[in-house]
């Protein structure tokens, strides 16, 4: 919700901005007592009985409470309290639930905190204490964390033992039906209430869903699938261009790949079982495939598409084609071993195309990552192969530029803060930067060749004022230079990526750390200049006519403010 009043709030009397709030309301997929306008009417009410007028609302709506990313309201108030933005007094929350379920307590009370330092308090309504500062507050406050936190990893548990017991069942446990099978609704009573399509829910708890096979022609498709796999010997390829040319589109209406025909193949669904847990994905954190033992099956749940013996000679041949026979892990590294002699280097493309290499994941499957197998064979793997390595100094980077930054400034008595989660600069209280990286990219053949283009990292933060691009040099990763300019004049490529280039950046380019200061300075200049002339112009309008006829009737004499509305008439003759 934008505000239009251009008057800083830090301008406004105390007075004013106590009685003046904001509202920060949340709603993931919780119970109804947690929906936006549930929230919103409890913070009415808490407001009206304090007198306090809701002057803004920050809202994330469908948004988890583990973590900021993503939660572009909350974002939104930290920033505008950070740049004494906020015309308001206090935040107003319905319980400490909506400000966050962060599983670490001190990343929650550290945003509380930015609100504090800024002088304004947050209030969580619903809750059964005061946010005063006393020590039952604090107390109740750190406990009320805790319990956040732990209840979303007590409701993980839950719905994954919910999850595991639906399939144990023998019925559906969510997501879309796969090509040849329908999602059918049964009752309470086990009786079919019609199929599902595609994006419709059933509205009931009691309700269950089984898979059904799919129209006769979806059916005739997943037997040709198999049976060209089989017994004709066609390659996934070959199988996806057929269909495609047939006018045979998948599931979600688009083209057959060959990944999607590796799912067909694979997916047991057509043989009647159900399998749940291959991956799992806990509290936000990165995905990881789950060993067999620990899948959850059900075996004959529903009525089979595939004949189960059709299915498992698919699933050899997967495995012929895909590993070949079991090969040893060092008789592995031995054969990438003889590349690397032969070749001189190893790189991805090398892999796929060489005769003997088992598949790239293969090796990543096996020894955790490439670069980890390059390393095995002694090649020092290039930074497109190091994922790990490569985030952790990029946050190296882009924290030591922060650091020396904050240093040079703070030596020229400017006040700076460093979020490092957003990777966002505050300065002044004025203006918000966000740091990113810029790197080689390749080049046609070459690496990073004579001309190479390069490609910035995605910002965490898009709604900054400026942009600082660190740009590195290809050849040892230090930095090369600078690049600040305003926010507006990136643009993202179709692919979403923002690739620079050095004749539409030539005029932001900063070539040493000294120019990026002194650059940094003058738009801060430029900046405070500017608004101070909006202070200036809000003056100008709130200021009455006669400022000492206003100072006397706000004054609290009587008499004078009688004398100020009611002036005595003059008599008699004026003196000569």
């Amino acid at each position: 919700m934008t505000n239009a009043l251009v008057v800083h709030g830090s301008q406004l009397p105390k007075a004013v901005l106590g009685l003046r709030a904001a509202q920060y309301v949340r709603m993931s997929t919780d119970a109804q007592k947690y929906s936006i306008e549930n929230q919103s009417a409890a913070i009415a009410a808490y407001a009206a009985r304090r007198r306090i007028e809701i002057v803004r609302t920050y809202s994330d709506s469908g948004k988890s409470g583990l973590r900021i990313t993503g939660r572009e309201g909350l974002q939104d108030l930290i920033r505008d309290v950070q740049l004494g933005r906020a015309n308001f007094g206090c935040v107003l929350v319905y319980d400490i639930t909506r400000w966050g379920r962060f599983q670490d307590v001190d990343e929650s009370a550290y945003y509380e905190f930015i609100c504090k330092r800024a002088g304004i308090q947050i209030h969580y309504c619903a809750d059964d204490f005061e946010n005063d500062g006393s020590l039952a507050s604090i107390v109740l406050k750190n406990i009320k964390r805790v319990a956040a936190a732990d209840y979303s990893k007590q409701l993980s548990k839950k719905v994954f033992l919910g999850q595991c017991h639906v399939v144990t069942l023998g019925y559906w446990r969510g997501g879309p039906a796969g090509y040849g099978l329908r999602r059918m609704l049964l009752s309470e009573n086990e009786r079919p209430k019609g199929v599902l399509e595609f994006g419709e829910r059933k509205n009931l708890k009691s309700e269950h869903t089984i898979l059904v096979p799919g129209p006769a022609s979806e059916r005739k498709v997943i037997r040709r699938i198999f049976n060209d796999f089989v017994v004709e010997r066609k390659t996934r390829t070959q199988i996806a261009v057929e269909l495609n040319a047939a006018g045979i589109r998948n599931a979600r209406g688009k083209l057959w790949t060959s990944l999607t025909i590796s799912n067909t193949l694979q997916n047991e669904a057509y043989i009647g079982h159900l399998v749940y847990n291959r991956r799992s994905q806990k509290l936000g954190e990165k995905q990881v495939i789950n060993p067999s033992e620990m899948w959850v099956r059900r075996n004959n749940a529903f009525q089979r598409v595939i004949e189960p013996k059709l299915f498992a000679r698919a699933q050899r041949r997967l495995k012929e084609v895909e590993y070949g026979r079991v090969i040893a892990d060092q008789e592995m590294l031995d054969r990438l071993s003889r590349v690397l002699r032969k070749k001189g280097h190893l790189s991805l493309k090398l892999m796929m195309t060489t005769k003997g290499i088992p598949h790239y994941k293969t090796y990543a499957q096996r020894f955790g990552s490439l670069a980890e197998v390059f390393r095995r064979v002694g090649f020092e793997p290039k930074a497109r192969y190091c994922f790990k390595e490569t985030a952790a100094r990029t946050n190296r980077i882009i924290s030591s530029v922060a650091r020396d930054i904050i240093a040079e400034l703070e030596r020229r008595h400017r006040s700076i803060t460093f979020l490092e989660e957003l990777r966002l600069l505050t300065v002044s209280s004025i203006v918000t930067v966000s740091v990113t990286l810029a790197r080689a990219v390749s080049d046609g053949n070459s690496y990073p060749g004579p001309n190479p283009r390069w490609e910035m990292q995605r910002l965490k933060y898009r709604k900054s004022d400026l942009v600082l691009i660190v740009r590195l040099n290809p050849a040892d990763a230090g930095i090369k230079d600078y690049f600040l300019l305003p926010t507006v004049s990136l643009r993202a490529t179709r692919d979403g990526r923002t690739r620079i280039s050095n004749r539409v950046f030539g005029e932001f380019r900063c070539e040493t750390f000294a120019i990026l200061i002194s650059a940094l300075r003058q738009r801060l200049e430029g900046w405070a200049s500017q608004a101070s002339r909006k202070r200036e112009a809000a003056e100008l309008i709130d200021r009455p006519a006669n400022p000492r006829r206003a100072a006397i009737a706000t004054s609290g004499h009587p008499k004078k403010r009688r004398k100020l509305s009611r002036p005595k008439a003059r008599t008699g003759r004026a003196r000569h």
